[in-house]
Formats: C-alpha cells, structure tokens, sequence
C-alpha cells in the first residue's frame, strides 16, 4: 500500500483489540449482572476476541509474508524472538476465543466460562505486551524499518545494529546575539 509494508499497518489493530476485549468484558459482565441475558450480553466480547484472533492472524501472515526482506538488516535471533511471541498470540487469542464461546451456555458452566474469559484476556495482554516489545526491538533496536528505505542494500550482509550509528547535530547559526 503506497510502498509500505502491509506488517506495520495490520499489526495495530490487534493491539488494540487486546485492550479493548477487557473493556467489553466489564461491560457485558455488567450487563448480564443488571439483568440483560448472558446471549444478548455476551455478544459483544465474543464478537471483540473473534475479530482480536482474525486479527492477530493476519498480522502474523503479513509479518511472515515480510519476514525474508527484513533479514537482510535485521538478526535472525531478533526476527524468532518476535515470531515466537506472536505464533504464542495467536494461538492464546484462539484458545480465549473457544473458551468465550462457552460464556453463551447456560448456568454454571457459562459463568465460568465467562469468568475464565476475563482472566484470560488480562493474561493476553501480558503476551500482547511481549509481541509488541519484541516488534519494537526489531524496528527500532536492530533498524528493520531501514529495510524499506532507499539506505537499505538488498546484498546487506550484516545487520543494521551491527554499524554504529552517529547523530549529528547541525549548530545554531543564532548566537543569541541580536
């Protein structure tokens, strides 16, 4: 899309969608605790981790899909880290999804599964906040963005944390004198 990799734009809505499935929850726990049947109630959520899981895996292919041009400036170790985590992600997202499924059942065993849900989705912020480090470490640690800047050589055969980077800083032409 306009030259930019796919990966970086995907990724953002899973994100956000780990933060949000707890909210929903709040909400839907709420709602069926005022009254409002667990069915009509529990929708939300579901619909919330259903979309997190989609989500999570489209991001997973386009980092794959990706994955070859980045090695070119970017540590293998570095680029595992954050596969592992994210393959984690959406396996974990999956697994809270079925589980909120069975927050539609009736009586005990819907309460639980709720309940379950809710522990969940605070424990997948904890894996997304993982994905999301490894991801950052990878941008903006090892430079894999440069591997879609004109900077970046196809024939690279070290990675971008490998060279020191230098900031110059141009001076002020203004002394303070006016």
């Amino acid at each position: 899309m306009f030259g930019m990799p796919l990966h970086p734009l995907i990724v953002h809505f899973p994100i956000v969608l780990t933060f949000l499935l707890p909210i929903s929850i709040a909400g839907a726990l709420w709602a069926v605790r005022k009254g409002t049947t667990p069915r009509k109630g529990w929708a939300v959520p579901v619909v919330v981790a259903a979309a997190l899981t989609v989500s999570a895996f489209v991001a997973s292919r386009t980092g794959e899909a990706e994955e070859e041009r980045v090695e070119r400036v970017v540590t293998e170790r570095a680029i595992e880290t954050h596969e592992e985590a994210a393959e984690r992600f959406v396996v974990l997202s999956g697994v809270l999804l079925v589980v909120s499924l069975a927050g539609f059942l009736p009586r005990t065993v819907g309460q639980a599964a709720r309940l379950v849900t809710t522990a969940g989705a605070l424990g997948l912020i904890v894996a997304g906040v993982q994905v999301g480090h490894s991801g950052g470490t990878l941008v903006y640690r090892e430079g894999a963005a440069s591997a879609y800047t004109n900077a970046a050589t196809p024939d690279s055969s070290q990675p971008a944390s490998a060279a020191p980077r230098e900031i110059s800083r141009v001076p002020d032409d203004h002394s303070g004198d006016d």
